[in-house]
């Protein structure tokens, strides 16, 4: 059998395989940290903001958004927040105490925590915040909204590759979803950084896929819409 034939093979049976996880009854996609603060451009994180927009990822989100919108796909907004008064937030970590000290705080009900303009939320969209720690999963009430939403494959996408997107992986992993994860639709700094991550950690524990892949698996034929 030629080389070509054999990865043209290679290909059709690994679009069938993502197929099969992607069905919408079944599929919830999650945005992670979208908001105007962290990569808007105001951001609190100007390097991770420009980053996330200069690779395209925020522009993939975007996309996948829409499909999702389009099939019948259920999508969590992530977002991540604190009180003015700092009341039940995290303190355990360099990271949350340097936060305090960034001139754009993501405070509650402020511009800062809104989702990022470019990418549509929709009436049905559940914006999840959290006001604690490093996951938009654990102790965030994100597992009994999926479970009642009959999810079974969790497609994860956002900010950042560093700290948030590995938690999520990791804790949907745990849980027993599957997890999918949309490789250009993902950032970090620097910018090297996420594409070794995701090969070296995240592809051993999830599926990872390009955004192109995954809208046309989402628009493939016999996909109902969900209402």
């Amino acid at each position: 059998m030629a080389t070509n034939e054999r990865a043209a093979q290679h290909d059709e049976r690994r679009t069938e395989r993502l197929a099969g996880l992607l069905e919408p009854a079944s599929t919830v996609l999650m945005t992670v940290e979208c908001q105007q603060g962290v990569v808007g451009h105001d951001s609190a994180l100007p390097e991770l903001a420009k980053e996330a927009r200069s690779s395209g990822a925020l522009h993939n989100i975007a996309r996948l958004v829409a499909a999702a919108h389009e099939t019948g796909v259920q999508v969590v907004h992530a977002v991540a927040e604190r009180r003015p008064d700092g009341r039940g937030a995290s303190t355990n970590a360099r990271l949350f105490r340097a936060a305090e000290r960034l001139p754009v705080q993501q405070y509650s009900g402020s511009t800062a925590v809104r989702i990022v303009e470019g990418i549509d939320v929709a009436d049905e969209d559940l914006v999840v915040r959290r006001l604690h720690g490093l996951s938009p999963i654990a102790g965030t009430g994100v597992d009994p909204l999926l479970r009642n939403l009959g999810c079974r494959t969790l497609i994860v996408s956002g900010v950042s590759a560093n700290v948030a997107i590995p938690n999520a992986v990791f804790d949907a992993v745990n849980l027993g979803y599957t997890a999918v994860v949309p490789v250009d639709a993902v950032a970090g700094v620097p910018a090297e950084y996420t594409p070794a991550m995701i090969r070296h950690t995240l592809a051993l524990v999830a599926t990872v896929a390009t955004t192109d892949d995954i809208v046309a698996c989402l628009k493939g034929p016999r996909r109902p819409r969900r209402f």
